[in-house]
């Protein structure tokens, strides 16, 4: 029997009790409820009559659902939501994906007003997830001389893929971006008063906007428009955001004297990017595409190089009596004034007796003619890091030293993180395509089109290296990497391209597996003997680059073996670079999503097996992280000083012994945990049509026609092998229906079968990797509901498919409760909970309105009028449920 409506008092009681009850900081709770109002009134002025009151009575029964966990009450919002017309469901979950983007935003800005709140008390910072405090451990335990070599060789790679993970539009986020502008200054006005009026009026402007703008692309993005979507994090942020990281370290480890001297932090980001370069079953990347994603970036990193050292030129009013200038920057001088004398001439009259200025603002100039390619540009950066340490030297010798060390090392700093390139971009191909074209080349004859356009990828990388230097493109990705012979083939495809006149490359190798994690080692041993191999380690300083794939292997074994296996593959790579003397770099395919090795990355770094991380840690940032970590320059400091913290700390002794010592201690529980925990995942996914009623109980084929990236969802042209499936949508499909079984399935069974609870829980205490795991399971597991998931595992067919994802749903739950204590999931990490449980009944009611198109759709007759309407509204619920959920794939 379903309750009666509730009137508007008791919504009222109910909604405000709901919020009360989250914990959720006043500060934020104003934000929320002021954005939530300012959503009420778009909608009651949309012109759609009664849209105001349909969305409360649906935002109230799903609340009611969630907060009593009655049969009643949850058949009550499925009624709500299958009442209305699809016109008016279409309007609902807009309204639901709106309110989901507000709410974000106020999670985020609540983010930053405690980072700011924290930077402005130093004594608050966290103890063990700084640079500072990372440095300081370490001199503690390997002494000062160790630890500031260590220092000087940090490296953080992180990498930008193109991966389909974003579900919102460009012009969504640029509207959330204005909005959170337009939030900061309403902060900072007075209460009530005329600026902040007006910052409430402007937001209630670009509410309506968010609402008004189709939250659909009309068309996949093209690989070029992906391109500039990643240059806006630069431009917006990491750009200017990298130098401020180093100062605060800078500051917290030498305090007053940072500025007045040389820095100790070095410029440890280094910047990668596939956008472009990832062909790995995307025909859209092609080479012209690869010149032009380089492009691209050079001109953007341009700009910001020729502004930056502008603005701090035209700030260096020092005149020449106090600030004498040296020889060197005498002699740039001149040199500028033989090139272009009328130009200096204007910087001259603009300057007068400013040496330094005038030779910055020339420096700009140069700058200009560098990026349209004129007489006089720069050859690479390496002069204008000469030219840049010549004026800082000039203003050292001078006593100008705030400013030698201060704006201008600011300069260098962002030359030596991104040259004149911004971004080293990667080329990814898989190796069946290099087996393939070599076979076509070997027997002579005409040549297919894929093949030239695999001979023209390094024709680009050598033209890319040629303008804009060896880092600007030089790593070849080879995905699936099964064989030394498969990392042998891109040398012998450079050559048939090339001749002699090969490109700088450095080889990598992928492996994604469960199988080719283990024969990893073999390879690597075999290949370091091949003399292109031999030849450019020795260029590097016996360097070697080796990538480990996490979607594949989660999709291939479930993610616990997936995880074991990592692990212990990372183990014996590290074991046999550290014996062969190798200077190993582990890349880290990591998804944004838990089921492809998200997750927090200080934390997975800190469980890495000992000699793994040294010092350097690359990793790919897909989709969603990409803008959540780096889109907010508070945040995106952050981020950086806590990962680089982590790589820093990983090898210090304390932290590889507990490591080490732990995977010996709980080697028998890994054992049992990876073999029962693959034979569960087996059972569900080698059951006889698996892959059809999978396709079936998710939206998967739905997902694909989503016009999210430019890369296909899959590999082959059906879904009855997973093979094929690409693990994105594997990730995807199953977060939709609530279920994220890719995140946590075989977990329960695997801790069953290992049994003793009291062992168990030591390991989640001492051994890093296990917490890590249990920690992201119960991330993964918090999303779930299983009201809603009973409901779209009942659209297939298969009851003894379902019941076994229940019944595994149920017993990993039960274990993560019992190891993390408490009564539920999430309750060791109030901040996660709070998060996810003030999101989950309105995502709740995105995934009713979802599973009414789905239902529609799989019973329709083919060619149903209704199909498109109903495939509008579900995809328009994909992109709400992946904005409340804050994971795609």
């Amino acid at each position: 029997m379903v309750t009666p409506e509730p009137t508007n008092t008791e919504a009222i009681r109910v909604i405000g009790r709901f919020e009360a009850g989250r914990g959720i900081p006043d500060e934020m709770r104003a934000d929320v409820r002021m954005l939530g109002a300012l959503l009420g009134q778009v909608l009651r002025e949309s012109g759609r009559t009664g849209l105001y009151d349909d969305v409360e009575r649906l935002r109230l029964a799903t609340i009611q659902a969630y907060e009593e966990e009655s049969a009643d009450a949850f058949e009550r919002a499925s009624e709500i939501a299958d009442s209305f017309t699809v016109e008016r469901a279409d309007e609902v979950a807009r309204a639901f994906t709106c309110y989901f983007h507000l709410v974000n935003l106020a999670e985020e800005h609540q983010r930053v007003r405690i980072l700011r709140e924290r930077a402005g008390q130093p004594g608050r910072e966290d103890a063990v997830d700084t640079v500072a405090t990372a440095y300081a451990q370490l001199r503690r335990e390997i002494g000062d001389e160790e630890a500031t070599r260590r220092l000087k060789d940090l490296r953080f790679h992180p990498v930008f893929t193109a991966h389909p993970t974003e579900a919102r539009r460009r012009a969504v986020s640029a509207s959330i971006r204005r909005l959170s502008e337009l939030l900061t200054q309403h902060d900072g006005a007075s209460d009530d008063g005329a600026e902040q009026h007006r910052a409430r009026r402007r937001m209630l402007e670009e509410v309506d906007t968010l609402w008004r703008t189709a939250p659909l692309r009309a068309q996949k993005p093209s690989p070029t428009d992906e391109v500039r979507t990643v240059m806006s994090v630069f431009d917006e942020t990491l750009f200017t955001t990298v130098p401020h990281v180093y100062r605060r370290i800078d500051d917290a480890l030498r305090g007053d004297d940072s500025g007045a001297s040389a820095p100790v932090v070095p410029a440890f980001v280094r910047v990668g990017s596939w956008v472009g370069g990832d062909r790995d079953g995307n025909p859209f990347v092609t080479a012209s595409v690869t010149r032009e994603a380089a492009q691209i970036a050079s001109d953007h990193v341009l700009h910001g190089l020729e502004r930056a050292i502008e603005r701090i030129g035209r700030g260096l009013t020092l005149d020449a009596e106090g600030t004498p200038p040296s020889a060197a920057v005498v002699a740039l001088w001149e040199s500028f004034v033989e090139t272009d004398e009328s130009a200096a001439a204007e910087i001259a009259a603009r300057s007068p007796e400013e040496p330094h200025r005038r030779v910055l603002l020339a420096l700009a100039g140069r700058i200009a003619r560098t990026r349209s390619g004129r007489d006089g540009a720069y050859s690479d950066p390496e002069q204008l890091l000469a030219d840049l340490r010549a004026v800082q030297e000039s203003l050292a010798a001078s006593g100008a030293n705030r400013h030698a060390f201060g704006g201008v090392q600011h300069l260098i700093w962002q030359v030596e993180t991104y040259g004149f390139h911004l971004t080293e971009l990667e080329v990814r191909q898989h190796s069946q395509v290099h087996r393939e074209a070599l076979a076509e080349l070997d027997a002579g004859g005409e040549r297919s089109e894929r093949t030239l356009e695999v001979l023209d990828v390094f024709r680009a990388i050598a033209d890319i290296q040629r303008t804009y230097g060896p880092r600007a493109a030089g790593r070849y990705v080879v995905s699936f990497t099964q064989s030394a012979e498969d990392l042998a083939n891109v040398h012998r495809l450079a050559r048939h391209a090339l001749g002699d006149d090969v490109p700088v490359l450095d080889v990598v190798p992928l492996f994604e597996t469960f199988a080719d994690l283990q024969a990893a080692p073999g390879i690597l041993a075999e290949v370091v003997g091949f003399p292109e191999f031999r030849s450019r380690m020795a260029a590097t300083g016996n360097r070697l680059e080796v990538m480990l794939g996490y979607s594949d292997s989660s999709k291939d074994v479930g993610p616990v073996a997936a995880n074991l296996a990592l692990y212990e593959a990372q183990e014996k790579i590290a074991l046999w670079a550290k014996e062969a003397g190798i200077a190993l770099t582990l890349f880290h395919g990591r998804g944004g999503a838990l089921g492809r090795g998200g997750g927090p990355a200080n934390s997975a770094i800190l469980a890495q097996p000992p000699h793994s991380v040294d010092g350097r840690f690359k990793l790919t940032e897909q989709g969603e992280t990409i803008f959540a970590r780096y889109g907010e320059p508070a945040i995106a400091m952050r981020h950086i000083d806590q990962v680089a913290a982590a790589t820093l700390l990983a090898s210090s002794p304390s932290v590889e012994e507990r490591t080490s010592g732990a995977a010996a201690r709980f080697a028998e529980v890994a054992r049992v945990m990876d073999e029962t925990s693959r034979e569960k995942f087996f059972a569900l996914v080698k059951a006889e049509g698996f892959a059809p009623w999978f396709a079936t109980v998710t939206p998967l084929e739905e997902i694909g026609l989503l016009a999210l990236g430019s890369r296909p969802a899959r590999r082959g042209l059906s879904v009855e092998s997973l093979e094929d499936l690409r693990a994105i949508p594997w990730v995807f499909a199953w977060t939709q229906a609530r279920i994220n079984l890719a995140g946590w399935f075989g977990l329960g069974t695997a801790l069953e079968s290992v049994g003793d609870e009291a062992l168990l829980k030591d390991a989640y205490r001492d051994w890093p990797l296990l917490r890590t795991m249990i920690d992201n399971v119960a991330m993964s597991l918090a999303k779930t509901d299983e009201r809603i998931a009973r409901r779209y595992l009942a659209l297939g067919d298969r009851d003894d498919l379902a019941q076994l994802v229940l019944d595994e749903l149920t017993l990993t739950k039960e274990w993560v409760i019992r190891l993390t204590g408490g009564n539920g999931l999430l309750e060791n990490k109030p901040i996660l909970q709070r998060a996810v449980t003030l999101r989950s009944p309105y995502v709740d009611a995105l995934s009713l309105l979802q599973l009414r198109a789905l239902r529609e759709l799989r019973s329709a007759a083919p060619g149903s009028g209704s199909d498109d309407e109903q495939r509008r509204l579900l995809l328009l619920s994909v992109s709400g449920v992946a904005a409340g959920l804050q994971n795609t794939g």
